[in-house]
């Protein structure tokens, strides 16, 4: 299991693990500011990053388990429910270990999709088939850049409900982060369509944050703006859209709202006495 974990202090310190994007890499600067706000956290890498395969046909749910259950080892940490932070692909994973894996307690979705992604994802005896792109629906810009908004089938179709992550079946608190101006897939729905999903199971265990004209990459705040980059899934420059001085404001709002969020549902006693 490859890793970078981070904390800042005595402790001990509610857990957090950081999943980055489409690549399985890590990202340490997301996981060094969190840690400097009061946290452990695990970077926890999925494969890519150093000696891990390059590539993968499958993702096993056993592995993100295994490192909850480090994560919550360590003696930094508090022995109470873990947090997850996830960007793009690996909101989907996140999904995942909220419904199936226990002692979640919180959830950051940033633009996430509500099935899964890409992979097949293994846990014991079942399989989450996973929703392909259709890469016929990929276009040009003018400018020769790839847009790959529409690639994704409908989740709601009869044949991809089995791709639907069940997330009724979390105990956790979700946050999800949505950009109106999306161009890697229809973020603001996928939100909408897990929000619904939880409320048709009488759960209200959620809130959504939107941000009308920022794109796909919302990461830490003052980090450069990524309006087109190298994706991926199709190896080729694509377009993840965001106007830039709104992107910018856009992403120093999410974080205060994130460290908000993992304060309160991580930490809930000592948030609430350092808001008296």
């Amino acid at each position: 299991m490859d890793l970078v974990m981070f904390y800042t202090g005595e402790g001990p310190f509610p857990g957090i693990i950081d999943l980055y994007t489409l690549g399985g890499t890590v990202c340490e600067p997301r996981a060094a500011l969190l840690a400097n706000k009061g946290f452990v956290v695990f970077a926890l890498a999925f494969y890519g990053y150093q000696d891990m395969p390059k590539t993968v046909d499958k993702l096993d749910l056993e592995y993100f388990e295994e490192g909850v259950t480090f994560l919550q080892m360590q003696p930094k940490v508090k022995k109470t429910g873990i947090g997850i932070m996830s960007i793009s692909k690996s909101g989907d994973l996140a999904l995942s270990m909220a419904s199936f894996l226990p002692n979640i307690s919180a959830t950051v979705c940033i633009n996430a999709c509500n099935a899964n992604v890409m992979f097949p994802l293994h846990y014991k005896d079942m399989v989450i088939p996973p929703l392909i792109p259709n890469q016929q629906n990929i276009t040009t810009t003018t400018s020769g850049i790839a847009n790959v908004l529409n690639t994704l089938p409908d989740v709601t179709a009869e044949e991809n409900r089995a791709t639907v992550i069940p997330i009724e079946r979390a105990s956790c608190r979700f946050l999800f982060i949505v950009s109106g101006d999306d161009r890697n897939w229809n973020s603001t729905l996928y939100a909408e369509q897990a929000c619904s999903r939880l409320k048709a199971h009488e759960k209200a265990n959620y809130d959504v944050v939107s941000y009308p004209t920022a794109g796909h990459f919302m990461e830490v705040p003052y980090m450069p703006h990524h309006p087109s980059g190298l994706h991926a899934a199709v190896s080729q420059v694509v377009a993840f859209g965001g106007e830039p001085k709104a992107h910018a404001h856009a992403q120093v709002d999410a974080w205060r709202r994130v460290e908000e969020f993992f304060k309160k549902n991580l930490n809930s006693v000592d948030y609430l006495k350092s808001s008296l």
